[in-house]
């Protein structure tokens, strides 16, 4: 196996405090918002097999078979499928969608024939994959997932006595939900941007004084001034994961993370669609066709099982997050062979192997090799289902 050398993506919304603090080292003083694990090109991890470090992503590209094993190739061809990364959230995330397969490979090829660079600051879509992902809270962890029922929002948005969001309000309880949903986030996002800015000020006075529930929206204003972005959030559900925890966020659920840590894993993809909370790209028509416009509770998971490793169930065979925690005096466990793994210590002190990890380490296993998991840490284990 071997031990990773992980990049930190220093995004404006990171925390300056929390990655450091996993790591142990001091702050720079710099956001830290997301310590990559993998073999994604934006920021691949890196490896030493006794010649110098090279990069995941060729180690495995010079050899697929060996590192990921013939079922994994054979299943998602000869790259990693998964992406695992340690997200620390300072302030809020863009409010945003993924694409399903089927829309991320048609968005991306209709970018490659229309020649849009892939670095280009208006392109949707960075690759031909989709990105299912999860969250596990490492910390108590504050975001958004998916829609409310149309009629909760409406309560919600009446409640702040802003006559511009009466109009909305009407609109959640006049329609059928998905027509309601629509109707008002492509009002929201295509109003005119003064006029918005306008009612989101006023919606920031009354949040402001209201306080309790408006708290949250409140916040959203303080980092977003003017953007529909903070009306849009309101209509979604609020979500606080306790430690332990975990959110799974299929294509076209809307999400946003607002505070925490958290052990994020997803598909091997960087395609996003924005619906604001953020000065990037918004591409409203083409955010228009990716969400998936029906209420849903969100989906709260604590892993399952017991005697060693604990597993939060996903419907998607890309990733599969598991769970070690501590077991003073308790046998190694054996992980199987057959498909490549990446191990990270978030807690504590774990022996993979011959390799030791503290917080915040960890190490990519190849699909040939068994290794055994033992000492007093919490580790974490992202795998595919082959």
């Amino acid at each position: 196996m071997d031990r990773l050398t992980n990049t930190i993506r220093p995004y404006a919304w990171g925390s300056t405090t929390a990655i450091p603090a996993l790591l142990g080292v001091e702050p720079t003083g710099e956001p830290q918002a997301e310590l990559w694990m993998g073999a994604h090109p934006g920021a691949p991890s890196r490896i030493d097999r006794g010649a110098g470090e090279r990069s995941l992503a060729e180690v495995i590209a010079a050899d697929p078979e060996a590192e990921l094993g013939a079922a994994t190739v054979a299943k998602f061809g000869p790259r990693l499928p998964f992406l695992l990364k340690v997200l620390a959230a300072g302030a809020p995330l863009s409010l945003q969608v993924h694409p399903d397969l089927d829309q991320a490979r048609s968005g991306f090829d209709d970018e490659e024939r229309r020649g849009i660079p892939v670095d280009a600051p208006h392109r949707n879509y960075k690759d031909a994959n989709h990105k299912p992902e999860m969250i596990c809270a490492l910390t108590t962890f504050d975001g958004l997932c998916g829609f409310r029922a149309p009629k909760e929002s409406a309560d919600l948005l009446d409640g702040l006595g802003v006559n511009s969001l009466k109009p909305y309000a009407d609109l959640l309880r006049a329609h059928p939900e998905e027509a309601a949903l629509r109707e008002v986030l492509t009002a929201v996002l295509s109003a005119d941007r003064e006029q918005m800015a306008r009612t989101v000020a006023e919606t920031a006075a009354a949040a402001g004084r209201l306080g309790g529930e408006y708290r949250t929206y409140a916040s959203l204003i303080h980092h977003y001034p003017g953007d529909p972005g903070v009306i849009a959030a309101m209509l979604l559900n609020h979500v606080r994961l306790q430690p332990g925890e975990a959110m799974f966020l299929g294509a076209g659920v809307p999400h946003a993370y607002f505070d925490g840590l958290g052990v994020e894993l997803l598909a091997n993809s960087d395609n996003v669609l924005r619906a604001g909370l953020t000065p990037k790209h918004v591409d409203v028509p083409e955010l228009l066709q990716i969400v998936r416009f029906e209420p849903s509770d969100p989906n709260v998971m604590r892993p399952e099982g017991d005697g060693g490793e604990e597993v939060y169930e996903a419907p998607i065979d890309e990733f599969r997050l598991s769970r070690f925690l501590p077991a003073p005096g308790g046998a190694p466990h054996r992980l199987p062979a057959g498909a490549p793994q990446i191990l990270l210590c978030t807690a504590g002190t774990a022996r993979a192997g011959e390799l030791t990890l503290s917080a915040g380490e960890s190490v990519f296993v190849p699909a040939g090799e068994t290794t055994e998991l033992s000492g007093a840490g919490t580790v974490f284990r992202a795998t595919v289902v082959v």
